[in-house]
C-alpha cells in the first residue's frame, strides 16, 4: 500500500490539494490501481501481433485523383486552377 508521504507527494506533482479523508480514500485507490498493474505485468503477451510499433507510419502518400484539371472541376469556384474562398475577415 502505498504510503501517506507518496500520495502527498503524488498530489503536489498533480497540483492537487488534498483534505485529510482525501489522502486516505487516496492511499487505498491508488494501491489498487498499482496491483491491477502488476496483474496486469503477468499477462502472457507473446502471441500477440498488433504492436505500435510495427505499425507502418511513413507509408507513402498517394492523391485519389491524380489528374490536376480534375480537382477543381469538383469546385463550384474555381478560377485558373485555384479555389476561390470567402475571406475569413470578411462576413
Amino acid at each position: 500500500m502505498l504510503s501517506k508521504k507518496e500520495v502527498i507527494h503524488i498530489a503536489k506533482l498533480a497540483r492537487l490539494g488534498l483534505a485529510e479523508k482525501e489522502i486516505s480514500r487516496l492511499q487505498k485507490e491508488l494501491s489498487l490501481i498499482l496491483d491491477y498493474f502488476e496483474i496486469l505485468k503477468t499477462a502472457d503477451v507473446s502471441e500477440v501481433k498488433i504492436s505500435p510499433l510495427n505499425f507502418n507510419i511513413f507509408r507513402k502518400d498517394e492523391t485519389l485523383i491524380s489528374d490536376k484539371e480534375t480537382i477543381p472541376k469538383l469546385t463550384q469556384d474555381a478560377e485558373k486552377g485555384y479555389f476561390k474562398v470567402k475571406s475569413p475577415l470578411k462576413r
